[in-house]
């Protein structure tokens, strides 16, 4: 946690977790498993009715979650984050629609559930198209809602740690993946793209972003003189959606932890690449702003800092998914890249 940032207690109550599946869906008079274009770890889903509503069950374990295995999440700690009261504490503008969740059952009981009201018709259409300018500037508007309300929080629930978080996708992860027998294929698209990244990043930006990738550490430390708040980690647009009044809904908290707010405007900037209806450098300015609306003093120094060790940061994450694209994408993030190493 960084020195300079005060830690920031907030009233949360936990909840309790079931046992079993068969608990946390008790009552229900309808399964069904399904699948959607944009989940790739591995985990099942179900649609559940329950008393006359429909709700969304997600299943994880270790053994058939590749990001669980690439994070080393045994417990799961989408269902800490719950349990443990922290969404509650989400501003008002979003809505997490977790329910119910549940663990400790199958191998070395790391098996865990969560349960999910079905807001499917609301989140945003699977695609390439560019969201609605309206909807993006809520999503940008509502992460800074986020951040500014969990400004200075510290992390005691044991969520995903920031050295972690960093070696995602990282050689030790595809290396389990390689031995496994590479059971899943975004580890084998990950591990092609960071041979075209060593092959088509100029040298100097690949040597640093390997230097990271061997030792997160590096950049934990550069980042630890800016603030931290809560990170949901995953702002991508397979998680997002609006509701008719406005709230943003946010599921699938899979990488929570303290942390740089930038960590996740980056990510989001990364994620949506094709579906950002405005530069990226117009999405930045619009963050930055709305983090000073809600009171975050960003003229104190620390703004390009963080914002330059974050982007950073999301080509040591997803570096290798840039350099399986198009030379324009990649070599607006090797420019962060470099950008960002000045702060090193």
């Amino acid at each position: 946690m960084p020195s300079s940032t005060p830690t920031r207690a907030l009233p949360v109550s936990p909840h309790p977790t079931a046992a079993t599946i068969d608990e946390l869906v008790a009552g229900a008079t309808s399964r069904r498993p399904f699948r959607t274009a944009d989940a790739k770890s591995g985990s099942r889903f179900e649609r559940v009715e329950i008393g006359g509503e429909r709700f969304v069950l997600k299943v994880v374990h270790v053994d058939d979650d590749c990001i669980a295995r690439s994070l080393g999440d045994l417990t799961c700690r989408q269902v800490t984050v719950w349990s443990s009261g922290l969404l509650d504490a989400l501003p008002p503008t979003v809505d997490h629609a977790v329910v119910g969740a549940a663990r400790g059952f199958g191998r070395n009981r790391s098996g865990a559930a969560l349960l999910m009201r079905d807001v499917g018709e609301h989140l945003v259409p699977e695609g390439d198209d560019p969201v609605p300018a309206e909807q993006h500037a809520a999503f940008v508007e509502h992460l800074a809602d986020v951040s500014a309300r969990f400004w200075g929080w510290r992390d005691d629930v044991g969520l995903l740690p920031p050295s972690v978080r960093w070696s995602f996708f990282g050689p030790g992860m595809l290396a389990c993946e390689r031995d496994r027998g590479w059971p899943h294929p975004v580890p084998v698209l990950a591990a092609q793209g960071w041979q075209d990244f060593a092959r088509r990043a100029p040298a100097d930006v690949a040597e640093t972003v390997a230097a990271i990738r061997r030792e997160p550490g590096l950049l934990v430390e550069a980042l630890a003189a800016t603030p931290w708040t809560f990170l949901h980690g995953d702002w991508k647009m397979g998680n997002l959606g609006s509701h008719p009044d406005g709230r943003t809904i946010l599921l699938d908290c899979a990488y929570p932890g303290e942390g740089p707010a930038c960590h996740d405007l980056g990510w989001y900037l990364a994620t949506n690449r094709a579906r950002l209806p405005e530069a990226k450098e117009g999405a930045i300015d619009r963050f930055r702003r709305a983090l000073a609306r809600r009171g975050v003093d960003v003229d104190g120094g620390w703004w390009d800092r963080q914002l330059g060790l974050c982007l950073l940061g999301t080509v040591v994450e997803l570096g290798w998914e840039k350099a399986l694209g198009d030379d324009e994408e990649l070599g607006w993030w090797v420019d962060r890249a470099r950008e960002g190493a000045r702060w090193l």
